[in-house]
């Protein structure tokens, strides 16, 4: 279904996908240690209705991995090299957690770059004192990536499938690859000099946002709560919240059909 790429773009090399005969732009933006890889069920759905685009971000897939900054706007300053370098005309713009903040960044960042922007589960935390999940969620990705060097495809796939009953079968190849692949440089870079600042991109963003959130705790394990959507709605008078009960953290993998 896929065919493969690499541009240079942001002064990294930048490895995507290409699938679709539709006519409108759709980039995807995928969640840390995935790959543009694990959007495959997505595009495969979406195919005849858009040109999809599903880049590595940086320290992921086939991508470029330099030490350093590993920030959303950095990435979103990926993201928006990516857009320009390839000449596509106003995509829509889509991401599932990093990239959900990525793609946050981007339409705030570059007003004019995308059309508008659908927004799987990012970090929206209401909670300060929550930031410190942050780095804990990044010791136990250390930890898995260390222990996947020794395990082989068969061993991740079986692992996630015990992890992710929920999940659609056609998942968990690409998910396992993605682990794989993500680098050391994203996973051991220092931690960004300040939190997320989602309540402060949001007023700046004038393109119409879908906020898609899952059961977060305590029902699940979803990061935007009710709380937090009904923060971002109100801050953001171009953004709708569309709520997908008996849903995780992966939203569109959690939800089969």
């Amino acid at each position: 279904m896929w065919t493969e790429h690499t541009i240079e773009a942001n002064g990294l090399s930048i490895h995507y996908r290409r699938t679709g005969t539709g006519t409108t732009p759709l980039v995807l933006a995928h969640g840390a240690t995935d790959n543009g890889g694990c959007w495959g069920r997505v595009a495969h759905g979406l195919a005849d209705h858009y040109a999809i685009y599903a880049p590595d971000a940086r320290g992921h897939g086939q991508t470029s991995a330099p030490e350093g900054d590993y920030s959303s706007g950095t990435m979103a300053g990926d993201l928006a090299a990516f857009i320009t370098t390839l000449g596509l005309d106003r995509p829509l713009v889509m991401g599932h957690s990093m990239g959900a903040n990525t793609t946050l960044a981007l339409v705030a960042g570059w007003p004019d770059i995308a059309r508008a922007a659908v927004l799987e589960d990012p970090v929206f935390r209401l909670d300060a004192t929550a930031e410190h999940e942050i780095e804990a969620r990044r010791a136990r990705m250390r930890a898995d990536f260390e222990r996947r060097q020794s395990e082989t495809h068969a061993e991740i796939v079986a692992a996630g499938k015990i992890a992710n009953p929920s999940w659609h079968d056609d998942e968990f190849d690409a998910w396992a690859d993605a682990k794989k692949r993500v680098a050391a440089a994203f996973l051991f870079a220092g931690p960004s000099a300040s939190p997320f600042d989602w309540r402060g991109l949001l007023p700046t963003v004038r393109v119409p946002v879908l906020l898609v959130t899952p059961d977060a705790p305590p029902i699940g394990n979803g990061i935007v709560s009710a709380a937090a959507a009904d923060v971002a709605r109100s801050l953001c008078p171009t953004l709708e919240v569309a709520h997908v009960p008996g849903a995780g953290h992966n939203i569109r993998r959690d939800r089969k059909s």
